[in-house]
């Protein structure tokens, strides 16, 4: 999958894709990563919790509800504010570079699966620790190099996708900015059932999939390794 993103904006202005990804991890084994983001935030137990990357707003409206906190979401798509919105989250439009907010701020701060779309993950990450208060919790959440490696042998692509931020260097681009930082690994696989489960999977996503073909003939079942990453780091 390709994370550039002059390419993937256009995939987050509706909910397709987005979906079609997520409906394949209802054959998905091993730890629930989602679940863990949440047991992460409630572990603090936020009075002000943030959320950048919010997508449709699930998680935001989750610690709106169950936790009581003050929320805040943001996304750089128009569509998942209005879906977050939809949620009775104060979502808005922003840029995780330029955050329109006051030093300290918030004292928990969410970033799942988002950073490896930024062209500048050192000025976001420190965005990310001004808008936190002294001793204020990110959760930074990403997949590795590998993820999906035989998915994408599968469509004849790569089998690795370096990105900017991922489960191998996030830790050290984080420390650069938290004090502590603690890794979650939220690893398992995923079954693709057949081939029309492939292309479920794959075609409302294209623009993700550069350079992907003919999705090849499936005999019997596809097993694909997950990998991602939970990162909990604290700001001194």
């Amino acid at each position: 999958m390709t994370y550039d993103p002059k390419v993937v904006r256009p995939d987050y202005s509706s909910e397709t894709g987005l979906q079609a990804r997520r409906n394949a991890y209802r054959h998905a084994e091993g730890p629930n990563a989602p679940e863990m983001v949440f047991e992460a935030v409630a572990e603090v137990q936020p009075s002000r919790f943030l959320e950048v990357g919010c997508g449709p707003g699930e998680l935001a409206a989750r610690v709106q509800d169950d936790l009581g906190a003050q929320v805040v979401a943001v996304d750089s798509s128009e569509r998942m504010v209005e879906l977050a919105r939809g949620r009775g989250v104060d979502a808005r439009l922003g840029d995780v570079q330029e955050l329109p907010f006051a030093d300290g701020e918030f004292d928990c701060v969410v970033a799942a699966w988002m950073l490896y779309h930024v062209p500048d993950v050192a000025r976001a990450l420190g965005e990310l620790a001004r808008v936190l208060l002294p001793g204020g919790r990110l959760i930074a959440v990403t997949n590795g190099i590998d993820h999906l490696r035989e998915l994408r042998e599968f469509l004849g692509l790569p089998g690795e996708r370096l990105t900017t931020f991922n489960s191998e260097n996030g830790e050290e681009l984080l420390r650069a900015h938290f004090e502590g930082v603690e890794s979650r690994d939220a690893g398992g696989t995923v079954t693709f059932p057949d081939r029309d489960a492939v292309l479920a999977y794959v075609v409302p996503s294209a623009p993700l999939f550069e350079a992907v073909g003919e999705v090849p003939e499936l005999e019997g079942s596809l097993v694909v390794r997950r990998r991602p990453m939970i990162f909990v780091a604290e700001k001194a």
